[in-house]
């Protein structure tokens, strides 16, 4: 049997043994090409193959980016120009996207069938090597930018999907903010251009510089590839040299990454975001103070940093965060360490913030570390976040990110960079060791004197807001962009005329079925026809529900335990989401809050609080909203997390009012970069709040009424505080009382059985003397369709409904409808000819219908698209081969491998729908069996729900007022 050391086109550059990961960790280089690799195989099923090319940016008009969306629109072997699309809505895939950075771009895909993970690998190959673009400037028109001009007589405009991304990227202050930090550290670097774009220097790139760009660093030499997982590697070699690499001969390319010459003295910088005209531009800085640590191949080095910035920042109650906090110059700080880049940054912001304030802030910095490395940091903030990272990175739980994913993407850093060892980010045990013996010298003191106080590649940012700047750039640019209009010769009018008419009919235009059939897919046989289920066991234990799913853990317990909020009146119940971020984060009767934080993270991987609704799946409107605590310990460290919940919920001090306005500002200030960043969840939930009972409570305690809620409490916070106090006291007598408690517990059977024992002094303290009589919250719900104004130069627009208050029943068909129109009529109408980022919609097993765009330059015109979707689905046709490609996507997002934990909640939140396993098999099997006159069938429950409009958006100033007339009201958010 032939082995990779026989491979003839492959020299092996090392071969070791990755401990940490169960695998054999092999590098090679492509004779020919200098192509390298790196394989790491092991028995996980879940395969990984990507491929990557250092991409370094010169300018800051978004080459890099535009060419990322670019190159997946169509190829040489498979020149359908929505491959992409196609491959979301018709393959196995178990993940499927491309990624730019500020110094790469790689292109992974995963899958756990043998047969769809080598078809995903050809066309990615195909795709970054073999581009349709070169033949369709049309792509680039789409992607990236274009001028629009339907009529010699019309305003000329501007589109494009990566254009209209980034003018939603840096409507975030933060990412504002992130920008300015890069370019202050790194002015002779290419960290100072910015990879996605500016959107005002993404309209000067041509097409001609793309294809150049492509030309240049899109070749094997220049690449980076990646395997992992269980499969035959040799196959995957010689099948990568025959079908592609061979094909290309060396190159010398130039793409190195240099590194900023550390600075002789801290540089300043200053600059502007912009706020809506409404807004106040008091208490509205951001202070940044940045420091460059090292090189992230200094592996010890940049774990130390991740412990550092909890035991100073992250942690509650962290030193450097409460110093600054004291000085009352913020309303929140916050912390980042960024080590993706060669050169990694620490960062201290101050945010809520006057310019005013900036000595202070740089003065409290510096005295407060000073302080720290003179007296010692407390080892416990230390030992808390070395173990926390060190049981998250050997529990390696991402999710439903694969995590063969997650470390391809350490270990291409480690190829770019230059690094000797490319498995030095995952090679880790020995660094955790050593890093716990040196807990016991004055190694992390000497690092924050090397590197935060004494370490002059450093810099300062400050980042002011101004009233309407976004409207003041937005006019700025039309009339420029009429000056240029203005001088344009009947010549130059009539090539953007017919620009313009070739891209809209290039995107009217479907791919052919020739194009299509090009793209390899699986056949009905191929799909696994039964759903596979994890055993849950239903048991009830001293009168209480305990749920136990049972599964391999490698000794980790995941506990949750459930409090039903069912009977709790809605007076008390909006402030069950200031209650959920509160428990923890203040005192106890037997810990400070920072003395907690720290027990929790030496002795658990996390003990957290939150708050959840399980919608029912057969009756509208039925759900259990409940409050939870979750931990995820070792078995032996159950009695740890059961007196911790126990500590948080029954003896957390909440009448500490200083405490409390601390706490009250910093969500204002997290939620308020939450509403607008994830504006379409913020939309989505609002306009379910309009006609749904399970939506209005969602809004409650994390929406838009709930930030309402804590605007007011941290404006009026003297007059309020009684009250604050008051109901977050009476909020707990009335939740934690035995008869609201469920159990939710995943481990193996050795794990339950040192729980059950125990349920009985879980409950033995409980509340059981409530004054109060249960009430059950009706709710008033109201349609409110309203336009919430936002410093934004982009839309997030929602629509909603629900099917089962019409009479319709839930069937397996509607996802099926979902992925045709997110992948077919939406992805054409919002994002190709829209120039929208993203759009989607879903059909919930409770009856909720959302339908969202995401980073939208349009408004009404995407309501329109929504309106149209019944009639697109009447007339909807398909053959076999297209409704097999339907059937396999939207499989696909049932059969995403799950760890433990979240497996685990999701058996746990079926059995408090009510969906059976019954339920989910038949789903199943009305997917599988789900053809084209089905879906016909489903445009009367689209239109029923379409035409109740219940509609919401978040955005541009602008725009919301130029199409008032759609909303019952506008609202400054």
């Amino acid at each position: 049997m032939q082995t990779i050391l026989d491979l003839k086109s492959y020299r092996i550059l090392e071969i070791r043994n990755i401990e940490e990961l169960k695998s054999e960790g092999i590098v090679l280089e492509h004779l020919k090409t200098g192509a390298r690799l790196v394989l790491l195989s092991n028995e996980d099923e879940n395969k990984v193959f990507s491929i990557g090319f250092r991409t370094p940016s010169k300018d800051d008009n978004g080459v890099a980016h535009i060419l990322e969306h670019s190159v997946l629109c169509g190829s040489r072997k498979f020149p359908a120009k929505d491959t992409f699309a196609q491959l979301l809505k018709g393959s196995l895939n178990t993940f499927l996207n491309a990624m730019t950075f500020s110094d790469k771009t790689i292109y992974p895909v995963a899958s756990k069938n043998e047969k769809d993970f080598q078809n995903l690998m050809d066309i990615y190959m195909d795709a970054v090597l073999y581009p349709n673009i070169y033949r369709n400037k049309e792509i680039f028109h789409q992607e990236g930018w274009s001028y629009y001009l339907e009529s010699a007589d019309s305003e000329l405009q501007y589109n494009g999907v990566v254009y209209n991304e980034m003018k939603g990227e840096f409507s975030s202050p933060e990412r504002v903010l992130y920008r300015n930090q890069l370019n202050s550290l790194f002015p002779d670097s290419i960290y100072s251009k910015e990879y996605g774009g500016l959107p005002e220097e993404v309209l000067k790139l041509k097409y001609e510089d793309m294809l150049a760009y492509h030309t240049k660093y899109y070749h094997p030499s220049n690449s980076y590839i990646y395997l992992y997982g269980k499969m035959d590697m040799v196959e995957k070699l010689e099948w990568l040299d025959q079908e592609y690499l061979s094909a290309f001969e060396r190159l010398e390319i130039d793409s190195r990454i240099n590194l900023q010459p550390a600075f002789n003295e801290q540089a300043y910088m200053e600059n502007e975001y912009s706020i809506n005209m409404h807004e106040s531009e008091v208490d509205n800085t951001f202070l940044s103070y940045n420091a460059v640590i090292g090189t992230n191949l200094d592996r010890e080095l940049s774990i130390s940093f991740q412990v550092l910035h909890y035991a100073l920042i992250g942690a509650s109650g962290a030193p450097l965060r409460q110093a600054l906090l004291k000085t009352g110059i913020a309303k929140n700080i916050l912390g980042t360490y960024m080590n993706s880049m060669v050169q990694p940054v620490f960062s201290i912001t101050a945010q809520q913030s006057n310019e005013e304030h900036l000595s202070v802030f740089l003065d409290t910095i510096q005295r407060t570390l000073r302080q720290i490395t003179t007296e010692g940091i407390h080892r416990d903030f230390l030992l808390a976040g070395l173990n926390s990272y060190e049981f998250n990175y050997r529990e390696a739980d991402f999710g439903r990110f694969p995590k063969g994913l997650n470390y391809g993407i350490q270990i291409i850093d480690s190829l770019i960079h230059e690094g000797n060892n490319p498995f030095i980010s995952v090679e880790t045990n020995k660094i955790f060791e050593r890093l716990h013996a040196k807990l016991s010298t004055r190694y992390f003191e000497e690092l924050i004197e090397q590197y935060l106080m004494n370490n002059s590649h450093t810099s300062v940012v400050v980042l002011k807001p101004r009233r309407g700047l976004g409207l003041e750039q937005e006019e700025a640019l039309k009339a420029r962009t009429r000056e240029y209009q203005q001088k344009l010769n009947d010549h130059e009018i009539q090539h953007l005329l017919e620009q313009t008419a070739a891209l809209k009919a290039y995107q009217s235009i479907p791919s052919t079925k020739e194009q299509l059939d090009t793209i390899p897919m699986l056949s009905r046989d191929e799909i696994a026809t039964y759903t596979s289920h994890i055993t849950q066991h239903e048991r009830i234990v001293d009168d209480t529900l305990v749920l136990h799913q049972e599964l391999y853990t490698n000794g980790i317990g995941y506990l949750r335990v459930l409090f039903d909020l069912g009977n709790i009146p809605e007076d008390l119940l909006e402030y069950a989401g200031i209650l959920e971020y509160v428990l923890g984060k203040i005192d106890t009767e037997n810990y400070c809050y920072s003395t907690l934080s720290n027990q929790i993270g030496i002795h658990s991987g996390g003990i957290y609080t939150g708050l959840a609704v399980y919608t029912s799946t057969k009756q509208f409107d039925e759900f259990k909203p409940t409050f939870e605590f979750s931990a995820k310990i070792m078995y032996e460290k159950l009695d740890f997390a059961l007196y911790v919940i126990e500590e948080m919920m029954l003896h957390s001090k909440l009448n500490d009012s200083k405490r409390l306005y601390e706490i009250i500002r910093e969500m204002k200030s997290d939620q308020q970069m939450y509403l607008i960043s994830s504006g379409h969840v913020t939309a989505q939930t609002r306009t379910l709040s309009y006609h749904s009972r399970s939506g209005y409570f969602r809004d409650l305690i994390s929406g838009v009424a709930h930030y309402q809620l804590v605007s007011k409490l941290e404006a009026h916070f003297d007059e309020r505080k009684d009250q604050l106090i008051s109901k977050l006291q009476e909020l707990c007598k009335a939740i934690f009382r035995p008869e609201n408690m469920i159990i939710s517990y995943t481990s193996d059977a050795k794990g339950y059985a040192l729980l059950e024992s125990r349920v009985q002094r879980i409950k033995s303290n409980l509340h059981v003397d409530v004054s109060k009589e249960d009430q059950v919250s009706g709710f008033t719900l109201v349609k409110k369709n309203e336009g919430f104004v936002a410093a934004s130069q982009v839309q997030y627009v929602a629509q909603t409904g629900n099917f089962l208050s019409k009479g319709y029943v839930y069937t397996g068909a509607l996802k099926v409808l979902k992925t045709i129109l997110s992948y077919e009529y939406l992805w054409n109408e919002i994002r190709v000819k829209g120039g929208a980022y993203g759009a989607s919609s879903n059909f919930q097993r409770n009856g909720d219908m959302t339908l969202s765009t995401y980073r939208d330059p349009n408004l009404k015109t995407s309501y329109d698209a929504f309106m149209n979707i019944p009639d697109y689905i009447r007339q909807f046709n398909s053959d076999e081969q297209n409704m097999t490609r339907y059937i396999i996507g939207t499989i696909r997002e049932l059969d995403v491998p799950n760890s433990p934990a979240n497996a685990g909640y999701e058996a746990m939140s079926l059995y408090l729908c009510g969906f059976t396993n019954e339920d989910v098999q038949r789903e199943r099997n009305e997917i599988l069996s789900t053809n084209a006159e089905e879906i016909v069938r489903l445009a009367p429950i689209v239109e029923e729900m379409l035409n109740d409009h219940y509609i919401c958006v978040v955005g541009n100033e602008a725009k919301l007022q130029s199409e008032e007339g759609l909303f019952h009201e506008l609202v400054n958010l």
